[in-house]
């Protein structure tokens, strides 16, 4: 049973936002862990074996680890994790249209001068779709894995601050929109807006300035995402790939790697250091500031 939006989003009201308090559970793993759950209730009454295990696990003369951390993710399993939490928003919240906005609207605001059938926006996108379409952009604009943490951030707090549906008419430009404000707020080098019209060639630069002003209206101008949120997203989204079998790649750990380790701990003990990388949680004003500069200088 999927709830309506309406219920959730009354729900949501009774508990904390996940996009701001630590503890809230967030939606994507929630929706994840009863999809999840189903699937095993449903092969326990058919008596479907659930398969070889291929996953690796530590022992008491192996440790095995991967090379993501909260500090620095792998950016190709994050990447490919976003097309299932995109997806599962997708199934949990759609389709109401008028729990859209226009300005989100692919056949309003199209990203692309060819004419897309309608068809495409009656049926859910494939994973291959949402996959490419995100993977263009971190790779165009050179964004970091960390800047996919918080685009997840920004994507569930406007669905809950805006009571907005996420459907297949309107994905890629929420999905746009938030890949936007995260590369502002995270990145030092941020893209801008008239850098995405390079990669998405057919939308123009008044295009993107109306849709990122809508999106910072909507989520209250609170783009301030706290070190507690960002690294529940991350370990939320480990849980995902792993509900989905987009298992981080393990290898056992080396006298090289535990050094590595031991180097980058170290590092992390050093507070200026640690300052300097979650100083991206700044206020709103300094960051409207830094758009007004960038318009005047355009």
């Amino acid at each position: 049973f999927i709830p309506s939006s309406s219920s959730f989003y009354i729900d949501l009201a009774l508990e904390s936002n996940p996009s701001d308090h630590p503890r809230a559970s967030t939606i994507f793993l929630s929706k994840s862990q009863t999809d999840v759950r189903e699937k095993r209730k449903s092969n326990h009454l058919n008596h479907v074996s659930p398969g070889q295990l291929t996953k690796k696990y530590s022992s008491c003369s192996t440790i095995f680890l991967d090379d993501s951390t909260v500090s620095q993710p792998n950016l190709r399993t994050t990447i490919l994790t976003i097309p299932a939490l995109i997806y599962s928003m997708i199934f949990l919240f759609c389709r109401d249209a008028n729990r859209s906005l226009d300005i989100f609207d692919e056949r309003s605001h199209p990203l692309t001068r060819e004419k897309v059938p309608e068809e495409y926006f009656k049926h859910d996108p494939e994973h291959k779709f949402i996959y490419r379409f995100v993977r263009t952009l971190f790779s165009a604009a050179q964004l970091t894995a960390e800047c996919a943490i918080v685009t997840l951030v920004y994507l569930e707090r406007l669905l809950t601050y805006a009571e907005i549906d996420i459907c297949p008419t309107n994905w890629k430009r929420i999905v746009l929109g938030a890949i936007l404000l995260a590369s502002k707020v995270w990145d030092d080098q941020a893209v801008w807006n008239v850098d995405y019209c390079q990669i998405l060639k057919d939308i123009t630069v008044e295009d993107m300035n109306e849709m990122e002003r809508h999106f910072l209206e909507l989520l209250q101008f609170n783009i301030n995402v706290p070190a507690s949120v960002y690294a529940k997203y991350y370990f939320d989204l480990r849980s995902l790939a792993d509900d989905n079998n987009l298992n981080f790649l393990f290898a056992p750990l080396s006298k090289e790697r535990a050094q590595n380790l031991e180097a980058i701990s170290r590092l992390c003990e050093d507070k200026d250091l640690c300052r300097a990388a979650m100083r991206r949680s700044f206020s709103a004003d300094n960051f409207i500031g830094i758009q007004r500069s960038k318009a005047i200088l355009s």
